[in-house]
């Protein structure tokens, strides 16, 4: 028996799908291909299985081998808010249409109730609040990607119970993110993959209020 023939355990494939998630923020994938090799990563029984979405993907590593370059950033200078800022890399995978940016300049932007979530958001805030509430928000997508870039802001994520967070690819200047919810490969009904710039400000993700209450009155 070779090694491509032994069995591979849940550990391994939750490893295997923090590589994925990795290389979606990298922009090396698209959503649509992480939801596919995500499913074939779960799936896997054989070492071979699991392997095999990862082949094509450059500086991605198993675990033991070397961390693959972190990525570079790419400046270029815009007209944002009044003046001048860099625009930081990786770039987003896909195009984000206009409808599906929220810009919070001095203020305060919230997204409750049965909103449409697309499967990519862009958050462009400065000195200003942005909160986002999904737990009655209508998906087109079990997996979300939230690009943010972030100055003097905060950024608030309201989850349901079930769903899984991943901040692991903000890049943070002076500033702080907190997650309160699961994070790791995609389980339930929406996973969130947060990445970006955050610049004195803050993301925080979060359970509605009172749900640790209702599982421990369940049972759970």
């Amino acid at each position: 028996m070779g090694e491509r023939d032994l069995r591979v355990s849940d550990v391994e494939r939750e490893h295997v799908g923090r590589l994925l998630q990795r290389a979606v923020g990298l922009g090396m994938l698209s959503l649509g291909e992480f939801t596919e090799r995500m499913d074939t990563a779960l799936a896997a029984k054989t070492r071979g299985e699991l392997n095999a979405v990862l082949v094509d993907l450059p500086g991605i590593r198993l675990a033991g081998q070397p961390a693959p370059k972190a990525p570079q950033f790419v400046y270029a200078p815009r007209p944002q808010f009044g003046y001048n800022r860099p625009q930081y890399g990786p770039r987003l995978p896909h195009p984000v249409a206009p409808g599906n940016v929220i810009r919070a300049k001095l203020s305060g932007v919230k997204r409750n109730g049965n909103w449409h979530v697309p499967q990519t958001l862009l958050i462009e805030s400065f000195m200003g609040s942005v909160r986002l509430d999904f737990t009655q928000a209508i998906m087109s997508t079990q997996v979300v990607e939230i690009r943010v870039d972030d100055y003097l802001s905060s950024l608030e994520l309201v989850v349901p119970a079930d769903a899984t967070v991943d901040l692991n690819g903000l890049d943070l200047i002076g500033g702080s993110a907190e997650n309160k919810v699961r994070t790791g490969p995609p389980m339930g009904p929406l996973h969130l993959v947060v990445h970006g710039k955050v610049r004195f400000g803050s993301v925080n993700a979060k359970h509605p209020f009172g749900t640790q209450w209702k599982k421990f009155l369940n049972g759970a």
